[in-house]
Parts: structure tokens; sequence; C-alpha cells
């Protein structure tokens, strides 16, 4: 397998993308991708469209998203694993470049979410559990799905909705400085807590919004990145995925999401390096407790303690790791095929250290970033290790 280095990012607005259509929202992404590596579109040979859809214009999005960008001609495909998609098309195309199939790819990951009005897409995204069963028996919903895991944790390890609370707190004040997040507000404490409630424990304040946008990169071999003369190849060190039953029922346990634990085993394992050698990282922050669920299936810290990372700083800018601090799919928004490529995106300009405005820079040790994409309830995960 060949070495796959990330040498181009674009990244839109994200937010109520009412401006523009599919395809015009994923050229936001994909010029600048495009600029930034010094590539022509001529030379992509091979794009992976990451996308859900279903809700927005566009059947067989990505053939009208590649024409649209002048990529007409290249190897296409369409790459789908619920919010993990983005994370499944960073796959799809490492493994292009890796194996030798070509030596650029394009990842492009979109959503346009807002077509549909919100009990549509709660219902759409309710189907996205174990259809028969959870949903048309019990009318589950992904806040209710998501409320199991945090009562489960409150009751099994003292978790507080006060706990839930500063993760929605820190992802706030985070997207506030970032031009590309969708909410930028800041918000205190009690207004967290005093939102309405969703699905208790969880509020609006611990939910992540319904957002459209688009992000893009390209991959490169080795040899490729030479040829480029790129001035900060940020080098994919390792790549895990797995995956889980859609059902809860079938589940050991609520506290700890299987498909995460075992992919980010192997991406570290890939990458040759610990939980212990990551800078910064982008985690799977839809609801609140899937945040502190992260910090635990990740190995930042002991089964039962990611509540108290929180409490204690320990992920802010400034804490021993940050984590999401561009505000993450609770505040920068999750518009769910572009999310994994979004997060890779960020992690990239942060190893780079060109993030702007520098207050979201994160001070770098080991120059050593994670990316933590989840489908459904783990129906599927992909975890990323970047290293510069």
């Amino acid at each position: 397998m060949r070495r796959v280095a990330i040498v181009g990012v674009g990244h839109s607005k994200f937010g109520d993308r009412q401006d523009v259509n599919l395809r015009e929202l994923a050229f936001e992404a994909v010029k600048p991708a495009l600029e930034d590596a010094g590539v022509s579109p001529r030379e992509i040979s091979y794009v992976a469209v990451g996308t859900v859809g279903s809700w927005y214009e566009e059947l067989f999005p990505a053939v009208p998203v590649a024409e649209y960008c002048g990529l007409s001609g290249a190897s296409l495909v369409r790459v789908e694993a619920a919010c993990a998609s983005g994370g499944a098309a960073v796959h799809a195309a490492y493994m292009a470049v890796a194996s030798g199939l070509t030596d650029v790819a394009l990842v492009v990951g979109i959503e346009k979410m807002r077509e549909v009005d919100t009990p549509l897409m709660v219902e759409f995204l309710g189907r996205g559990g174990s259809y028969l069963w959870e949903f048309e028996n019990f009318g589950m919903t992904f806040p209710g799905y998501y409320a199991l895991f945090a009562t489960a944790y409150m009751n099994r390890y003292g978790a507080t909705e006060e706990d839930l609370a500063l993760v929605s707190v820190k992802a706030h004040k985070y997207a506030a400085i970032n031009p590309l997040a969708h909410l930028q507000k800041e918000i205190s404490i009690e207004q967290a807590l005093n939102s309405i409630v969703v699905s208790w424990p969880l509020k609006l304040y611990d939910c992540s919004p319904i957002s459209d946008g688009s992000a893009a990169l390209v991959l490169a071999s080795e040899e490729k990145v030479k040829e480029l003369r790129a001035d900060t190849p940020i080098w994919i060190a390792g790549i895990g995925s797995s995956s889980s039953t859609a059902n809860l029922s079938y589940r050991e346990d609520l506290l700890g999401i299987e498909s995460a634990i075992k992919a980010s085993q192997r991406a570290y394992k890939m990458a040759g390096l610990g939980p212990d050698r990551i800078d910064v990282a982008s985690v799977h922050d839809c609801f609140t407790i899937a945040e502190l669920l992260a910090y635990e299936d990740l190995g930042f810290c002991r089964r039962g303690e990611g509540y108290k990372m929180i409490r204690e700083g320990e992920t802010e800018i400034g804490g021993r790791i940050p984590v999401n601090i561009d505000g993450g799919l609770k505040a920068k928004g999750h518009p769910i095929g572009a999310t994994g490529v979004a997060m890779v995106a960020e992690q990239t300009k942060q190893l780079r250290e060109e993030v702007k405005p520098t207050a979201r820079q994160a001070p770098l040790k080991n120059y050593t970033a994670l990316t933590h994409n989840v489908g459904g309830t783990g129906h599927y995960c992909y975890v990323t290790i970047l290293k510069r």
C-alpha cells in the first residue's frame, strides 16, 4: 500500500443554504480544494461523493456534481454510510490512491437537508435505526436514541445535565469565532439547561442543527506529492472502520459504541501510535452525550470519566487534548454527507497551522490529529489519523 497525503482542502459555509442548489454548494468546496492542491479538474481520475440524499433535488447526485465541477469522465462513486458517509468517502478515495488505482483522488461530502421541513427530516432520520422494530413500533427518533445513551450514562457514572450542557457551551464558544459555522453565537450554561426538552435529558442545545454544507479534499500518492511540490502535505497515517448492529436490543451495552472502539483501535494500530499522541481531534458530537462517549471510546480517558474531562476543561484549547474547536457538529453544523469530510479538512488546517482566526488554532506537539465519524447510532464508524 502506498502512502497517501491530503494536498488540498475546501469547505463551504454551513447553515441554511437556500441561496444555492446542490451543484453550486459542492462547487464552493471543490474549487478551493483543487486550487489549494494546484491541480486542474482534468488531473482528477477518481471521485468519491459522500451523501445520503433523498431530501434534495438530485436523485443521483454524484453525476451532476461532477459535471458541474468539470470532473465528468473521472471514475465516480457515490458513498453512503448514514452520518458517516463523508468518512466512508474519504476511506474509498484513500484506498483508490493507496492501492495504486489512481495517483490523485477527490473526495466531496455534501448534503442539503433544509429542503424539507423539520418533522419530515426527523422521520427520515428516525428510519435510520432498526425501522421495523424501533421506528414503526415505538416511534424512535435520533434524539430518543441518544437520550437512552445519556440516561444510561448518568445513571451508571453520576454525570449530570450540567455536564452535557458544558459540551454545548464549548461548541458554541468555538463556533462563534468560526466564519464557516452554522450557529455563530456563544451561549451560557443557563441557556443550555433552560432550553426546551427534546428527549429528556437532551434539550434543544444538546442537539446538532439540521444543516446544509459541503467539504472537499484532494488526496495524492507520495510520488504525486513530490511532483506537485506540496508545501505541507498531511499524511493519512491510519484509517480504521467498523460496523455494529442497527437494533439497540442486540447490543450488550449502551455505554460505548462498539464500532467506534474497533475503528479507533484499527486506526491506532495502522498509525503505530496511541491516543496519548493525538494533539487535536474532531469527534462525532451529533448530541452532547455523543462527545462524552467518544472521549472514552477513543481512549482519551478511562470508561466513565468522559464527563470529568469536560468539567476540567481538558478538551478546550490549552487543555490536554482540544476537541471540536471548530464548533463540532453541535454548532458548526451537521450536513450529514459533508460532516466526515469537513472533519478531515479542519484537522488538515490544524496540522498546517493555517486555522483562522488563530484563536482556534490548537497547540501542536506531535503534529498528529484524529477524526471520528459515526453513522447512525454506531451502525458505522470511520476513524482517521493524520500526521504532518
